[in-house]
């Protein structure tokens, strides 16, 4: 019988994915890749990847850019510590990028499954990745019930990962088991009966697919209630950078004003009228539902006019509406102006 390896990349040889990283070793490239793809889909994470590698194509590119200019670019995808762990991460290679997996894996926002990603497809170092859909693949083939969210589990699958690496091609073995995961033991109705795997799989013997792979804890999903208030001065409007300790850390928004339930009157919070007095805002947008990993926000979006020559407070700057596309917002707000047609 041929080795769970030999299997996988008789597969990968067939079937593996045409990536634009995939045709090169450069690791810059391939970090970009990596880091982008961080919690995100390869049809959404392509076109990111290819305007990055265009506008930053070295570490010393990325290293000179301001980080609006990053932000603005990374708008959309979500999970925006990952841009700015991206860009400390290239300040600290003086132009070089690392070429040991220790200088890797130091690499601000580079864990062990991206430092084995890069290192082991760039380098040929013997390191085995373990992401989603790795845990998935080996859980249901070998029928591992430890969770693999408890310690106990990444430490069993890390071992059984690093055994099954083939040394002989390392970049390709991680990814076909990573591609596998994806196109064919997928989360949810997966190909088992198309499944090179399946003679040796213990979860589809046993009728047990669904059950893997197992999680111990589950996440407490909080729900916020954001009411972004479009100021329209004259000309211009303010926005505010959100700054450390919350999402979205230094990217731009309206004047925001969170509830922990919905306002019978917007206008009659302290918040609002220290900014706005009495004067009234008009509903622009009706709630929308934006969904995060751990958290639920209903957000709206109200106008409120203003005579020109009143002052911005500090906190806010003052921009003419035709340049508010030029500064990074988060996808929500994104969505909300683009309702109102304001951006």
């Amino acid at each position: 019988m041929k080795s769970f390896s030999s299997v996988l990349l008789d597969w990968y040889d067939q079937n593996k994915r045409d990536l634009p990283w995939r045709k090169s070793r450069d690791p810059y490239l391939i970090w970009l890749s990596e880091i982008i793809l961080q919690q995100t889909r390869v049809a959404q994470g392509t076109g990111y990847y290819l305007r990055f590698a265009e506008h930053f194509p070295s570490p010393r590119s990325l290293a000179d850019a301001t980080e609006d200019e990053v932000l603005k670019f990374w708008q959309g995808l979500g999970y925006y510590s990952r841009a700015r762990n991206l860009h400390t991460a290239a300040k600290s290679m003086n132009g070089v990028f690392p070429s040991t997996y220790e200088g890797v894996r130091a690499l601000k926002g580079v864990g062990d499954y991206t430092a084995a990603a890069i290192c082991s497809i760039a380098y040929n170092m013997p390191y085995a990745v373990l992401d989603g859909n790795v845990y998935r693949v080996l859980s249901r083939v070998f029928c591992i019930s430890v969770p693999i969210d408890s310690p106990a589990g990444k430490k069993e699958f890390s071992a059984l990962a690093q055994k099954l690496l083939d040394t002989k091609r390392v970049g390709d073995y991680n990814q076909a088991v990573m591609d596998f995961g994806a196109m064919v033991c997928t989360p949810k109705t997966p190909l088992c009966t198309a499944c090179p795997l399946a003679g040796r799989c213990g979860a589809y013997k046993t009728g047990r697919v669904e059950d893997f792979p197992v999680k111990g804890q589950k996440t407490k999903i909080a729900v916020r209630r954001f009411h972004y208030i479009y100021v329209e001065q004259g000309p211009d409007t303010w926005l505010h950078k959100r700054g450390a300790g919350d999402i979205w850390q230094n990217l731009y928004e309206p004047v925001l004003v969170e509830t922990p339930e919905k306002p019978a009157d917007l206008s009659a919070l302290p918040e609002y009228k220290t900014l706005f007095g009495r004067r009234k805002p008009v509903l622009l947008v009706t709630p929308v539902k934006h969904v995060l990993s751990h958290r639920i926000i209903y957000a709206d979006l109200y106008k409120v006019t203003l005579p020109p020559s009143l002052k911005t407070p500090p906190e806010f700057i003052r921009v003419p509406h035709t340049r508010v596309k030029d500064y990074a917002v988060s996808r929500l707000v994104q969505k909300l102006l683009e309702k109102a047609e304001l951006l």
